[in-house]
């Protein structure tokens, strides 16, 4: 099963959680896009008790906030490899910028985003990764994170570095076999 977590203020129907979800459908591949609490201890439970409930190996995508989120559940035994998208590392620091209200990006709502949220997120911290488990995808042009800290977190895992770009990785599609390669 593969599961694809989105970032800050996302949800499981946005845009790049529905190309992903075309793409593993059309391909008749179990897939996922959960919308997860903003919340971080809720969001990790929540991953956690799903990926428990599968009997089968569990893939993870993780985006941004997402990516961090794969980084720490890329731990559990039945997690068999993660790809990273535009992954926060730091997400307690560059997440500072959303305090107060914060922008849910799907509906055009707002939720509270506070100093706790960002403590919370200390406790999912990942010092040893398995690099054999990881496919980490960047682009230079991301306006929200410094890519070099992901390149330099995961420096001997697969990883692709393109110039230009934007956090959300324009032409993500244009990896969708790569990303399923990297799986089988």
């Amino acid at each position: 099963m593969i599961i694809y977590i989105h970032g800050f203020g996302g949800s499981g129907q946005g845009n790049k959680a529905k190309e992903f979800r075309n793409y593993f459908k059309s391909l008749n591949i179990g897939f996922i896009a959960p919308s997860l609490p903003y919340n971080p201890e809720l969001a990790i439970t929540t991953l956690d008790e799903l990926i428990d409930s599968y009997k089968e190996d569990v893939y993870l995508i993780g985006s941004s906030l997402g990516g961090f989120y794969s980084i720490y559940l890329s731990q559990k035994k039945s997690v068999k490899k993660v790809v990273l998208i535009n992954p926060s590392i730091t997400p307690w620091d560059t997440l500072q910028r959303a305090k107060g209200l914060a922008p849910n990006f799907y509906d055009e709502s707002t939720f509270a985003w506070c100093e706790s949220h960002l403590e919370i997120l200390k406790k999912y911290i990942v010092d040893k990764i398995d690099i054999n488990k990881v496919f980490l995808l960047v682009q230079k042009g991301d306006e929200l994170l410094d890519y070099t800290h992901a390149v330099g977190k995961l420096k001997n895992a697969k990883i692709v570095i393109e110039e230009g770009g934007n956090h959300a990785f324009e032409g993500i599609d244009r990896y969708f076999e790569d990303i399923r390669d990297f799986l089988n």
